[in-house]
């Protein structure tokens, strides 16, 4: 799904993007994707790292489900935490076989936060 949506968008992509290193007191947090948006189109290596500082970058969360709670939780949160990594503006989109006609308008209430919905036609490892 992630891949799928890269494909639409563009730009350079890794996958598990690690957004918060683990630490005492605090586990380690990834997203399932990171695009920097512009640029060449590149896949780079799961887990890569990148200096995002000064870009704009687009964060993907994906569920192979309806949107949920769960999901709303992780593109709102991990936007305001790849926030801290200096980027120049961040998107980050809810990923997802169906949406939900509540709780759509709620996340995309937020500033950068939007809802994308992948066709059925996409197998969840693309």
């Amino acid at each position: 799904m992630t891949i799928w949506y890269w494909e639409q968008v563009g730009g350079k992509l890794i996958e598990e993007f690690l957004i918060v290193n683990a630490g005492k007191g605090q586990g380690k947090r990834a997203v399932n994707g990171l695009i920097v948006l512009g640029g060449r189109k590149k896949r780079l290596a799961p887990g890569s790292k990148l200096d995002i500082k000064g870009k704009d970058v687009l964060i993907i969360q994906s569920k192979n489900k309806r949107l949920g709670m769960s999901l709303m939780g992780q593109t709102l949160f991990s936007a305001e935490l790849v926030k801290r990594l200096g980027p120049w503006s961040v998107q980050s989109v809810a990923l997802c076989r169906e949406t939900d006609e509540v709780l759509q308008p709620l996340l995309e209430a937020h500033k950068g936060c939007k809802v994308g919905v992948c066709p059925a036609s996409v197998t969840a490892s693309h």
